[in-house]
C-alpha cells in the first residue's frame, strides 16, 4: 500500500512539473513571438546605400564601407528584429567605421552576449574595436566589454547603462539618450553612472526619443520625438563617428 502511495504522489509530481514545463514554455513562446518589426524605412535605407557593401556574415549584416581599421558591432535592443537598425548602421560605415550588426536568438542579445568574439576574430586586421548596443543590447554589449581583456577600446551606448563595474578597466565610452526618452529608465540610468568611466563621455540628443535610433515604429510608453528618426540616426552616426575615429588620432 505505502509503495502505491508513492507511486501516485510520484505521479502527481511528474504532471505536475509537465503541466509548468508546459505553461513556461508556452508564455516564452508568446513573449518571444511579440517582438518589434523592422519597417519600410530599413529596407528602402539599405536598397539606397551605394556608397557602402552590405553583406551577410556568419548571421550578421557587415555594413563595410572599405579598407576601414576601426570597426564596432552594435547588439540590437531587446525584442526588435534587428535590422530596424540598417538605417544608423549606414550612416555610421558612411563615416568610415566597419559596422557588424548580429541577429540575435529571439531578438534578445541576452542569449548571446559573446556575440562579438566571433566577428572579432574574423577581422584580424582592423586595429581599433568597439562594441554598442541600444537599450538591452548596450547592457548586454557593457557586459561583454567588461569580458573582453582588452580586445575592445570602447563601448557605446544607445539608450542604456551598464549594469557591470567597468570604471576601471581602461574602456573609452560614449553614452548617449533622447531628451524625449520615455522608455530608459532614469534612476536605473543614473545608479549605475557609477559603473562607466570618469571619462565617460555622455550626449543627450535633444527632442530624440528611445525608439529613434531604429526603424521600428512607435514604441510602447516612449516619449514622443521633437525630431525625425532619420535626424535621431544622422546625430547619432555624427557622435559616435567622432567619438571612435578622434581615439585613434591622438
Amino acid at each position: 500500500m505505502k509503495t502505491k502511495g508513492k507511486t501516485k504522489i510520484g505521479l502527481k509530481l511528474a504532471i505536475g512539473f509537465t503541466v509548468l514545463l508546459l505553461a513556461v514554455t508556452g508564455a516564452f513562446s508568446i513573449y518571444i513571438s511579440d517582438y518589434y518589426h523592422a519597417d519600410a524605412t530599413a529596407v528602402k535605407a539599405a536598397s539606397m546605400a551605394t556608397d557602402v557593401d552590405i553583406s551577410n556574415l556568419n548571421g550578421a549584416l557587415l555594413f563595410d564601407p572599405g579598407n576601414a581599421d576601426t570597426a564596432m558591432i552594435f547588439y540590437p535592443g531587446g525584442k526588435v528584429e534587428y535590422t530596424a537598425y540598417k538605417p544608423l548602421m549606414i550612416k555610421i560605415a558612411q563615416k568610415g567605421i566597419l559596422c557588424i550588426l548580429p541577429q540575435m536568438p529571439f531578438n534578445l542579445a541576452v542569449f548571446d552576449e559573446s556575440a562579438a568574439d566571433k566577428y572579432i576574430s574574423a577581422y584580424p586586421n582592423v586595429q581599433h574595436w568597439y562594441v554598442g548596443g541600444h537599450s538591452l543590447g548596450g547592457s548586454m554589449a557593457a557586459s561583454y566589454a567588461s569580458k573582453s581583456n582588452g580586445r575592445v577600446e570602447g563601448l557605446v551606448l544607445l539608450a542604456a547603462y551598464s549594469p557591470v563595474d567597468i570604471s576601471s578597466g581602461g574602456l573609452r565610452v560614449l553614452s548617449l539618450y533622447g531628451s524625449k526618452d520615455g522608455v530608459l529608465n532614469r534612476k536605473s540610468y543614473l545608479k549605475n553612472k557609477v559603473n562607466l568611466p570618469a571619462n565617460l563621455t555622455e550626449t543627450v540628443l535633444q527632442g530624440g526619443n528611445h525608439a529613434g535610433f531604429g526603424c521600428y515604429g512607435p514604441q510602447q510608453g516612449d516619449g514622443k520625438a521633437d525630431i525625425t528618426s532619420e535626424q535621431q540616426q544622422t546625430d547619432t552616426a555624427q557622435a559616435i563617428a567622432e567619438f571612435c575615429l578622434a581615439a585613434k588620432n591622438h
